[in-house]
């Protein structure tokens, strides 16, 4: 019985600091979007673009058929941050944040 409580306590806190953590880095960059859009448009609509094509790249390079041969450290990184952010987006839809 101890262990068994000790386990769904460890899950019920990695469960809650994940739903922080994601709904705090989805409020940051909400607030950094408008933030950045009231001082210029241009730039923050080029880094929102920037960023969705690295995340489209990340995303690309974890379906697409593995080739012989090392990955590239961009591709490791962009495939990374994608995972993450699925990962954020995942726990933020279901954390009712508001």
């Amino acid at each position: 019985m101890g262990s068994f409580l000790k386990e769904f306590l460890v899950e019920l806190v990695g469960e809650v600091v994940l739903k922080v953590i994601a709904c705090l880095t989805v409020g940051g960059l909400a607030l950094a979007f408008v933030w950045g859009w009231e001082r210029s448009p241009l730039v923050t609509g080029g880094i929102g673009g920037a960023l969705l094509a690295f995340l489209g790249y990340g995303g690309w390079e974890l379906v697409r058929p593995a080739r012989p041969g090392r990955l590239g450290r961009l591709a490791g990184v962009a495939a990374a941050t994608f995972a993450v952010a699925a990962l954020f987006v995942a726990y933020a839809w279901s954390c009712r944040c508001s």
